[in-house]
């Protein structure tokens, strides 16, 4: 069975109205925030190698920050995998322009898996007081906010009281860098294939397991040759958990940290000018590699 992705497609309506009365002064537009300066010190914060997929492609390097939080048995999962050198050599043998590049099959054509049983679906993940959430938006029904680098959408904290558990159900958004596991028809045949999303697609949200994002290298993913299937497909020439290479020759990366200044007002920044376009895809998360 082909583990592929669904494309689905939205039509906008536009319409307008006559004035019938004369025109009004147009008051003055809200000044918008300026964009934050350099980051400080406290603004960073540094990844848990053992969460940290260092992907090594013929594009370039990418890291992929994992997020346990959210997807805790696909995170084990990759992470085996990697270590069985099961993800080295893999093809980019699905990679579609403005949507995503798909990678991990064993067979290198999307029909393959490894040996290992399918996961069950992690579509969503159970919110706490004790996540590391940073809300950016209040929609009073949902909030919008990260854990570490993944965007992610959450029911409204004020039912949390009202759950049986205290948590309340949440779910990635699937913004550039995002990545995903791969499934066919059965929600819970994931099982190796994974890929890393170009640019936004909001139609795989609670369809598709998010289980991390791309930390540095986005410009890589975007260079991938595309095509169904690829011709001369680019590859994974080699994966490693960043904890597994030794420290001397480990990148040494840091990340902006969602609780952090800086990135409060690079927040207040993207809202005033979005106004009401507003997306958490559009907030930017810095990062240095030495």
């Amino acid at each position: 069975m082909i583990r592929s992705l669904l494309i689905s497609s939205a039509v906008l309506a536009l319409a307008g109205s006559a004035l019938a009365a004369p025109k009004a002064k147009t008051p003055a537009a809200p000044a918008v925030p300026s964009a934050p300066g350099a980051p400080t010190a406290a603004d960073w914060r540094t990844p848990d190698p053992e969460n940290v997929l260092v992907i090594d492609t013929t594009k370039g390097r990418i890291l992929l920050e994992l997020a346990p939080q959210l997807a805790p048995a696909h995170v084990v999962r990759v992470k085996e995998l990697t270590r069985t050198g099961l993800y080295d050599g893999r093809l980019f043998f699905r990679v579609i322009d403005a949507f995503m590049a798909q990678t991990g099959d064993p067979q290198d054509t999307g029909q393959g898996g490894s040996d290992k049983p399918d996961l069950e679906a992690e579509f969503t993940f159970r919110r706490g007081p004790e996540t590391p959430f940073v809300q950016v938006a209040d929609q009073t029904v949902a909030e919008i906010g990260f854990v570490g680098a993944l965007p992610v959408m959450t029911q409204s904290s004020m039912l949390m009281p009202m759950t049986k558990d205290g948590k309340i159900s949440g779910w990635g958004l699937y913004c550039p860098g995002v990545a995903g596991m791969a499934r066919g028809e059965a929600e819970a045949s994931a099982n190796s294939q994974f890929f890393l999303m170009r640019q936004a697609y909001p139609s795989l949200e609670k369809r598709y397991t998010a289980f991390g994002r791309v930390i540095s290298g986005l410009e890589a993913v975007r260079a991938i040759k595309v095509g169904e299937p690829v011709v001369d497909p680019d590859k994974m020439l080699k994966v490693r958990v960043m904890a597994d290479i030794p420290a001397a020759e480990r990148p040494k990366v840091r990340v902006i940290d969602p609780a952090g200044p800086w990135f409060k007002a690079e927040i207040a920044n993207v809202r005033g000018a979005m106004g009401a376009d507003f997306t958490a895809c559009a907030i930017r998360i810095p990062s240095e590699v030495k």
